[in-house]
């Protein structure tokens, strides 16, 4: 159990029978004849929803600790998404919910933590950030060569802005979440 005034992002709490992912969560000091309270945002890890909810500092949660086990992305039929045990081969299905906007990055034989409660999987633990290459993009127009971007289209189908720099070819990381483009992927090359 922890108290609610200890929530933190990233935490697994059953509420209702269900369970929530805390997206954040903050401690709000009363004043005067308001108290104090502990706003969250959570997400059902079912369903997908998000919603925010208030609790006293001293609400009493049930806090859920998930196993983690790497598994390979296979593919999807539109209803739900298919993964494989690369050790036991065995094969677990997400239904698509789940995957929300980590949907345009999945590929074949990506491998990620499922993370799994009583040995059902729940949900994915994906990365912050994804690296894709680019398979389309204008040439750059050098007078303004740092100020401005172009749009660039990703092997997953994507567009995305990136800088005037960017050309085909190159790998590029993207964040997940806001699917917007971070920085670009040097690859080391050694000299014979």
């Amino acid at each position: 159990m922890v108290e609610a005034s200890g929530l933190k992002s990233g935490m697994v709490i059953m509420l209702e029978g269900e369970l929530h992912s805390v997206a954040s969560a903050g401690y709000h000091a009363g004043g005067g004849q308001q108290g104090s309270a502990v706003f969250a945002k959570v997400k059902n890890l079912k369903t997908g929803h998000v919603k925010e909810l208030r609790f006293h500092p001293g609400d009493k949660l049930e806090e859920i600790t998930l196993d983690h086990k790497e598994m390979e992305y296979l593919y999807t039929d539109g209803i739900a998404y298919y993964f494989m045990d690369p050790d036991t081969f065995e094969q677990i299905s997400l239904p698509s919910e789940t995957m929300g906007a980590y949907e345009k990055f999945l590929h074949p034989n990506m491998r990620f933590p499922v993370q799994l409660h009583e040995g059902a999987p729940v949900t994915i633990a994906f990365p912050a950030a994804v690296e894709l290459t680019i398979v389309s993009a204008p040439p750059g127009l050098h007078e303004h060569q740092t100020s401005s971007f172009k749009t660039a289209t990703l092997e997953n189908g994507m567009e995305v802005l990136v800088p005037q720099f960017i050309k085909e070819g190159d790998t590029v990381r993207i964040e997940v979440a806001s699917g917007k483009y971070l920085e670009r992927v040097r690859r080391e090359t050694r000299k014979s």
